[in-house]
């Protein structure tokens, strides 16, 4: 086998590892790959497509319909296409394409389609949009909790003077519809004393509604914040969005930061405006939204590092507001890990007395990452292991807490690969800790592989 002829099987094995669809042609259109993923989602076999002619092999398909052969002719790439439809078997498929030319020396040689796949997120979304559209149409009169917002400002725990004196200003902001921006760490409280504004607002009986910007993909987002017109992409139906779901009360886009650029561009047109427009309309309904946004990263640091529009920034910035970390909350933390144990006393049937003076000493030297999320956690742990009638002890504690704890006040030498060790620990923990227990984010803060992750913690137990 010559190099080169080795080089290509090379290649071919590494996409069809893949797990995205690849669909490649010729420059005349005939299929020269075309992977078991691909053919998952068309519902049809490899060997159906291999070989043959992108109109052979889908005959529902002619010149112009064809991204492929559209490419071809135009040698221009189509980014990040919706596309939904039936396949062979009958199935909706949902997946968004990128359809590029190939080039070699400047000449056009063919073209290559990836498809990825969003049949169960885009069908998990719209049940949640039917579902949300329902329960507002369902009752149409006003609740006296207002909808989906559970928090009070009373129930953001603390004894900290700063926060007592934050909580007083929000209190203040609630009266008006002025759009509200809020920084402030991961596991922070962020949307307890937002969902608190909208509760101690006027608004307090119309729609809360809360739309975490990471957590849907960036081709799904537009389309379930702005709603959809029927036709509008292929498959689209007519559906609204959050807007128009939230209109006469308060919609929270937490993670701003993460919102693609040109979404970010159109939202801004409905805070001027207060006109939402579905996906693929031109005529636009008027909407009564009060606006409330988080962050994880410093706003600033967001414009400076192409994160966040800078004209959006000062369009939402018109009250801002920073949840200081707990790090920064020394004495919210015995106080925050009481409530938790008597929480966790109450839902675990237990009976522990509370917590030992050096478990406090051992709490507040912790650099605490993930805030009052991950010392939630750590009471959590803690109250599985922890005696009843007995206080929970440092022997009760995540190990990673405990060496943490010790490395701050002790110098002993150890051995390196014990000292590796208890490093790779604690931060494997603590990136889990921040991501919730969701390896594949854990892996991308830890820069590794998630099979790497994977395998570390099995090595653990």
């Amino acid at each position: 086998m010559t190099e080169k002829v080795e080089t290509i099987e090379i290649l071919k094995a590494i996409l069809k590892t893949i797990d995205e669809g690849i669909h490649a042609v010729d420059a005349k259109g005939m299929t020269i790959f075309y992977n078991e993923v691909a053919a998952s989602l068309d519902g049809l076999k490899v060997s159906d497509v291999i070989d043959y002619h992108v109109l052979d092999a889908f005959p529902s398909l002619n010149q112009d319909t064809s991204t492929l052969l559209k490419v071809i002719k135009t040698g221009k790439p189509i980014i990040n296409q919706q596309q939904t439809y039936t396949n062979f078997n009958g199935k909706r498929v949902d997946t968004v394409n990128t359809t590029l030319p190939l080039l070699v020396n400047g000449k056009l040689i063919g073209a290559i389609e990836i498809s990825k796949d969003l049949t169960k997120i885009k069908q998990l979304s719209e049940k949640l949009l039917d579902m949300q559209a329902q329960f507002h149409k369902a009752r149409p009169k006003p609740v006296t909790h207002g909808h989906f917002a559970s928090y009070q400002l009373a129930d953001f725990i603390s004894a900290d003077p700063a926060i007592e004196q934050l909580k007083h200003l929000l209190i203040k902001v609630s009266q008006t519809s002025s759009p509200v921006l809020m920084f402030g760490e991961t596991g922070t409280g962020k949307e307890v004393l937002i969902q608190g504004i909208h509760n101690q607002s006027p608004r307090k009986n119309k729609p809360f509604i809360a739309q975490n910007c990471a957590a849907i993909p960036s081709q799904l987002l537009e389309s379930i914040l702005f709603g959809t017109l029927k036709g509008s992409f292929t498959g689209a139906v007519e559906r609204p969005g959050l807007f128009e779901l939230a209109d006469g009360g308060t919609l929270f886009l937490d993670e701003i930061n993460s919102m693609p650029l040109d979404i970010q561009a159109k939202l801004l047109r409905v805070l001027q405006d207060g006109v939402v427009r579905r996906v693929g309309e031109t005529k636009g309904k008027a909407v009564n939204v009060r606006i409330m946004a988080a962050l994880n990263e410093h706003p600033v640091d967001c414009v400076k590092n192409n994160k966040l529009r800078e004209d959006l920034y000062y369009r939402l910035n018109v009250i801002f507001f920073e949840v200081p970390p707990l790090r920064e909350r020394q004495l919210d933390i015995e106080l925050l890990a009481r409530h938790f144990i008597s929480h966790y006393n109450h839902t675990f049937h237990k009976q522990v007395k509370g917590i030992t003076d050096e478990v406090v000493q051992l709490l507040c030297r912790y650099r605490w990452p993930g805030n009052v999320r991950e010392l939630k956690h750590v009471i959590e742990y803690a109250m599985n292991m922890a005696e009843d009638h007995h206080p929970i002890r440092n022997s009760d504690l995540p190990r990673h807490l405990l060496v943490t704890g010790k490395s701050q006040t002790e110098t002993s030498i150890v051995p390196l690969r014990e000292a590796l060790a208890r490093r790779e620990e604690e931060l494997i923990s603590t990136a889990l800790s921040k991501t919730d227990g969701n390896i594949q984010q854990a892996a991308q803060l830890l820069k590794i592989p998630r099979q790497t992750l994977q395998y570390k913690l099995r090595m653990k137990t």
